[in-house]
């Protein structure tokens, strides 16, 4: 069992940004950063220089995921924005539970910033049953 982490993210965030959303979700559920499996997104963010910076020296596994396979998760918090600006109603929550293969979240998406006028970072978790 592990957890995988499901990031939304805009363009251009920067990996101590993905990092801080990351150990701030874990630190506040009170979460293990040695039982994560890996990180999960939307294929158009795969290619984020912040989070592949992030991904690599994590060593967790990356999964990506198209906005129709992401569609096809039901999720407690779509988000009708984020729709419009990625064709598909959730990131962070669809892309953990797509790579968790479940249907419960363990951590509803968070979003971060760092700073007034920071790059924003969404994070939800879901627990893998395998």
């Amino acid at each position: 069992m592990g957890l995988w982490v499901g990031i939304g993210c805009q363009r251009g965030v920067s990996k101590l940004a993905i990092q801080r959303a990351i150990e701030s979700v874990f630190t506040e559920y009170n979460l293990d950063l040695a039982t994560v499996a890996g990180l999960a997104t939307l294929d158009r963010k795969a290619n984020e220089p912040g989070l592949i910076e992030y991904w690599r020296e994590s060593g967790w596994f990356l999964k990506i995921y198209s906005p129709e396979r992401l569609n096809s998760v039901v999720v407690s918090n779509p988000s009708p924005r984020v729709s419009a600006l990625s064709e598909t109603m959730s990131v962070a929550e669809a892309a953990a539970l797509c790579a968790a293969q479940t249907n419960i979240l363990l951590v509803p998406k968070q979003k971060f910033q760092l700073g007034a006028g920071a790059k924003f970072v969404t994070i939800a978790i879901a627990q893998s049953s395998t």
